[in-house]
């Protein structure tokens, strides 16, 4: 893999393989009937428009290859690259440790999506409910701050890779938060509290709140929601909402 400084004011992409395209494709259509139903579940839950639901799907799927950069830091760690020679037609991969600048990024579909849903929801769907706005946001807030600091407790930096934590703690956490404050107080929606608690609990508790370490990490580029759809900010909001529907 040749070495190329990053441009921190360039969007770059995740590059995608055939073979990684046609497994994702013949998922996606395993997997249809259950996006079907979770698309349900998020309309009728959540008081989202379907198309407003379907797009944020498919949006976030093509947007989990997209990151925007944000800013660079020096590493503290040394970070391995290669450089690419070629001699008398044969490429030879040369690995070598420098000291550089970490580019800090966000992902599209990973987190900036999710976030702009938490928005709608708390600016659009929220205050057109029946209860009292002051309850509802104060509600959504302690559920916030609750899986806020319970994911920074548990989330681990991770050398050469980013900033981890266990997939199904975020949502479970989230999930309880929620339907515990529900049963408190049955007329704040636990779904929209889920899913904005899980969405920007994670974001914060594993991702902001660690920013400080991203030059202890060594890795070359560290993106915020950068695994993708399946990456623990967006699946933390997803999985959710589908727990309260279990737990509720």
């Amino acid at each position: 893999m040749e070495h190329e400084e990053s441009e921190p004011t360039k969007l770059f992409f995740r590059p995608i393989s055939i073979l990684y395209f046609i497994i994702i494709f013949l998922l996606t259509l395993f997997l249809l009937p259950f996006l079907i139903l979770v698309g349900s579940l998020f309309v009728k839950a959540l008081g989202l428009p379907p198309l407003f639901t379907f797009a944020i799907f498919l949006l976030s799927l093509i947007g989990s290859h997209v990151n925007i950069p944000l800013l660079e830091v020096t590493s503290d760690e040394p970070i391995l690259t290669f450089e690419k020679i070629n001699f008398f037609g044969v490429s030879w991969f040369i690995p070598e440790l420098r000291r550089r600048k970490v580019l800090v990024a966000v992902n599209l579909g990973g987190a900036v999506i999710p976030t702009i849903v938490s928005i709608y929801l708390l600016t659009v769907v929220v205050p057109m409910k029946a209860y009292p706005i002051f309850m509802a946001y104060s509600q959504i807030l302690l559920a916030f701050l609750i899986v806020t600091f319970a994911v920074h407790a548990v989330a681990t930096p991770v050398k050469g890779l980013g900033i981890a934590t266990p997939a199904v703690f975020p949502p479970m956490i989230a999930a309880l938060t929620s339907v515990m404050l529900y049963r408190l107080n049955p007329s704040v929606n636990p779904f929209i509290t889920a899913y904005v608690s899980g969405t920007l609990g994670t974001l914060v508790g594993a991702d902001l709140l660690n920013l400080n370490k991203v030059s202890k990490l060594g890795a070359p580029i560290v993106s915020i929601g950068g695994a993708g759809t399946f990456d623990g900010i967006y699946l933390a909001g997803l999985m959710a909402v589908v727990l309260v529907f279990i737990l509720v």
